[in-house]
């Protein structure tokens, strides 16, 4: 008598991710336009707008001229050498290139940074509301993440209070411009955010995607504040690059080595079609800061909207393409809520439930990163749908 063979699971740290519902949103929502009906997209932070024209000229250009094969782990040294000129740019931060690595999107960079900083076990501080892959990257590798809950109160941001009560940090996670409430750090908590994990040994990782796309000036790099940070950066967002898979980290000098030998084991490299496309693009600022043109129009579009819908309990959106909006006075759920908007509506948006397990249920992210039509439709359906 011959048995079945016992089906193997996946890991118990595998088990344990929680699912990214912006991209479970995105799945549905592609479900639904597949089955014929019209979809309004505000669930994903993905520019309607491809990449640069002359930048896609570059990469056809390869394609058809070069072999196209592995660069080296840390990338293309003229991309590297942009990049490091980059800082000096826009921020008077000197960068060594040596500390310049190309890597295959910001989720990548998050991957190896995690591994390159942090071991099982240890303790990372994480702002709630926050982006959900840090803290589900750092759960699948067995680091402990430590949530800092922010709020109105605080301007989203945290505060030497907020980060004493978390109790003691190997690491700590800081965005800006924030996902999903687009608040932009000022440079006085960037300088405290330094000062008080320098003076502890509390390794700083700061997510700087959406640098570029802000409507009250320029956001400061944490380099301006911290030489020991480590900063990923993608050309996804302000470059419009999302699916080219492109993004670089700045080590530390410590780290430097370990993030190379992770690249070489994990990556081999980033894909280097979109390495040369990512070198011409720094050559399209013009048209790139257009785009933030139209971010900013479609801010305003979707504010006045929501207002006009009776949200009016939103983040201070001072950079990326999103708005978090307490809709608690429409639901106690927003991931029913935000169902129930796609399949009565045709509005795709995303629950807060994925940047706070504590009081997500109450908020909602809204996208303007799409069209002005799925903006200006979404908002009038919003606006004469009742609970």
């Amino acid at each position: 008598m011959s048995s079945q063979p016992t089906a193997l699971a996946a890991s118990v740290r595998a088990a344990q991710v929680p699912p990214f519902h912006a991209m479970t949103m995105g799945k549905r929502a592609s479900e639904r336009e597949a089955a014929g009906h019209r979809v309004f997209h505000l669930q994903l932070g993905q520019p309607a707008t491809p990449a640069p024209a002359t930048a896609v000229d570059a990469g056809v250009a390869a394609m058809r001229d070069q072999s196209l094969g592995y660069t080296n782990a840390a990338g293309l040294m003229s991309l590297r050498r942009r990049i490091a000129h980059h800082y000096d740019e826009w921020y008077g931060v000197q960068v060594p290139v040596d500390r310049v690595m190309i890597v295959a999107g910001a989720s990548a960079g998050f991957s190896l940074a995690f591994l390159a900083c942090f071991d099982a076990g240890q303790r990372v501080g994480v702002l709630k509301p926050g982006y959900p892959c840090y803290r589900n990257a750092l759960l699948a590798l067995g680091v402990e993440p430590v949530a800092i809950p922010v709020g109105p109160d605080t301007r989203w941001a945290p505060t030497r209070e907020l980060l004493d009560a978390a109790g003691d940090l190997d690491g700590l996670i800081v965005a800006s411009p924030s996902n999903p409430t687009g608040t932009v750090l000022s440079s006085a908590t960037l300088s405290m955010i330094g000062a008080y994990c320098g003076a502890r040994g509390i390794r700083v990782i700061s997510d700087e995607i959406y640098h570029g796309i802000t409507y009250n000036g320029p956001a400061d790099t944490m380099l301006q504040h911290s030489a020991d940070a480590v900063v990923i950066n993608s050309f996804s967002k302000y470059f419009s690059m999302t699916g080219w898979r492109l993004g670089w980290i700045i080590t530390s000098d410590a780290t430097t080595d370990a993030f190379e030998r992770l690249q070489q084991n994990l990556y081999i490299c980033a894909p280097h079609v979109s390495q040369v496309v990512g070198l011409a693009a720094f050559e399209c600022q013009p048209e790139l800061d257009a785009l933030v043109d139209g971010y900013r129009s479609k801010r305003a579009l979707l504010l006045a909207g929501l207002a006009s819908a009776g949200l009016t309990r939103v983040a201070d959106a001072d950079g990326a393409f999103y708005v978090y909006a307490d809709v608690s006075h429409l639901a106690d759920d927003s991931l029913i809520l935000c169902n129930r908007w796609l399949d009565e509506l045709g509005v795709a948006t995303t629950p807060g439930l994925d940047f706070d397990t504590a009081l997500g249920h109450r908020f909602v992210r809204l996208s303007y990163a799409g069209s002005v039509s799925d903006v200006t439709e979404a908002c009038t359906r919003i606006g004469g749908w009742k609970p």
